[in-house]
Order: structure tokens, then C-alpha cells, then sequence
């Protein structure tokens, strides 16, 4: 059954026992393959490539200082976002968010495990990101710390591993631990698979309506995309994800979903200038 016949399958499910039907976007429940590897595991191997990521943009002098116009900017925007992701993962209440900005040319952002949160300069001064596009990637990435699927993709590699090695782990004889800190070098190239990705860019929709951000920019973000991989080099942020032929049909689809929720939103008090305006 596909994505969207399950989330269909849900809802009537809801409606058939009594249940209210949940307003914004249903998808079907975490892969059972995160349960394989601790999630406590996944989010210490993920802060400690995160601290050595800023360690070798801070000697590069590549890591934003704190007053940066652009990094108050995204940190803003985080702080909108981040309460409404208690309800996708009651783990992400505890985490220790960071958002921090690295001068590359990359048209690149991320999430790891645990909420660390990273944008490239180039993503946002090559597409000239609003705020409500800087929301939508925001709300993307953080979908895939949310939903675990970086400690699901690292379940499904262990798992091919033998029905040993995960016996011995499940045992606490440790071999889970040492997979889960050797994938600390791997977090950030890991690639997600197309169920992953939609995901990302449906919930990410709700994350960004929910805390006041226009989910139209979804669309418009995916055209900026689109045109700056028009000249033959694919930008790094779409290196991992799928052929975007159906991405902004399946995102238009479900912008009805959330539309109630934006209107209802407080908007933000103050709207920042793009990368390159009037920083």
C-alpha cells in the first residue's frame, strides 16, 4: 500500500471508531527498522560530527558568529518552528537545538539527529530564500531528525548485518553501540529513500503553516530549485533527494491541508530580508 492509500487508511479508520479526524497532514506511522539501533545512540553520534562540522568551519573562519543578520535570521524562524515539533517526536521537546550558519557556496541545509541544525550561504544567498522558503527547507530538514530516518536507514544497514550480530546487540553486548558511533562520519552523506523524502516535504509543510509561514512557499522553493539545477549541475540539497517530476504536484495537493492552520497562525512580528539584500 502506498503513502497516500495509508494515510487515506487512517483517517477512515478515525472516522469509523469515533475518533476526530487530525487536521493537517497524516502519514503513516516510523519505520520499525529505528528500533533497531538506540535513538540515544544515533543523536550522541550525530552531536559529536555536528561539533567537529563547526569545529572545522570555525578554523576555516567559515562558521557565522552570532550577530550574523542571516543567522539571526534562521535562528528566528527555528524558534518558531521547533514547539510545533513536540507532537511528531515527544523526544525533540528535550533536545538541544542549534542552528548555525557555514559560509560555503553549497546549496545545502540539514537536520541531524537530535536537532542539529546547519544552512549553507549558498542556499540562501543563490535562490534569494524568503523567510516563508527559509521556513519550508527549515521544516523539511527537520522532518528527518523527527521521524528518525537516519536511525532507520542506519536499523535497516544493521539488520543485513545477521541475525547474530543484532542478537548479541539487542543483549547489550554492544555491537548496535559501536555501529550507531561509527556512523558518526556517515550522518551527513546518508541518503534518504522517496517515501522519506515526501514525508519530509509534507510534514515540513505543516511544520512552516503551523508556526505562521506561507506553505505556497513550498512551491515556489522547489522552483528555485528546479532553476538552479537547470544548467547541468545538480545543487548539493538535491544531490540526496528524489526527481522532483511529481514533487510540487504531491506539494500542491496537500497545501489544502494546511491551509486552516496557517490562517489561524500567528505570523511572525518581523520579516528578514533575503541573503544579499539588506543585510
Amino acid at each position: 500500500m502506498g503513502g497516500c492509500a495509508r494515510a487515506a487508511a487512517l483517517v477512515l479508520l478515525a472516522s469509523a471508531i469515533g475518533a476526530p479526524a487530525r487536521e493537517g497532514i497524516e502519514v503513516p506511522p516510523p519505520s520499525v527498522a529505528s528500533s533497531l539501533v538506540s535513538a540515544d545512540q544515533v543523536e550522541h553520534a550525530a552531536a559529536q560530527q555536528y561539533a567537529q562540522l563547526l569545529s572545522q568551519a570555525a578554523a576555516k573562519h567559515a562558521l557565522a558568529p552570532p550577530g550574523h543578520p542571516q543567522l539571526v535570521r534562521l535562528r528566528a524562524i527555528a524558534d518558531r518552528i521547533v514547539p510545533h515539533t513536540y507532537e511528531w517526536n515527544p523526544r525533540a521537546r528535550d533536545w538541544q537545538w542549534e542552528v548555525n550558519l557555514i559560509g560555503s557556496n553549497q546549496i545545502n541545509a540539514f537536520c541531524m539527529p537530535g536537532g542539529k541544525i546547519a544552512f549553507f550561504t549558498g542556499i540562501l544567498e543563490k535562490l534569494k530564500l524568503t523567510d516563508d522558503e527559509v521556513a519550508m527547507v527549515m521544516g523539511h530538514e527537520m522532518t528527518h531528525a523527527l521521524r528518525e530516518h537516519a536511525r532507520a536507514q542506519m536499523g535497516k544497514d544493521t539488520a543485513t548485518r545477521g541475525a547474530i550480530e543484532i542478537g548479541s546487540a539487542l543483549l547489550g553486548l554492544g555491537n548496535l553501540s559501536r555501529a550507531a558511533l561509527g556512523y558518526g562520519g556517515q550522518l551527513l552523506s546518508l541518503r534518504f529513500g522517496r517515501e522519506d523524502e515526501t514525508e519530509a516535504d509534507l510534514i515540513g509543510l505543516e511544520l512552516g503553516a503551523r508556526a505562521g509561514y506561507d506553505p505556497h512557499a513550498a512551491v515556489t522553493l522547489w522552483q528555485k530549485m528546479a532553476s538552479a539545477s537547470s544548467g547541468g549541475s545538480t545543487p548539493e540539497f538535491l544531490s540526496t533527494h528524489p526527481a522532483r517530476e511529481t514533487r510540487i504536484r504531491d506539494i500542491e495537493a496537500n497545501i489544502p491541508k494546511v491551509e486552516g492552520l496557517y490562517a489561524r497562525a500567528e505570523k511572525p512580528a518581523k520579516r528578514y530580508p533575503p541573503a544579499g539584500g539588506n543585510d
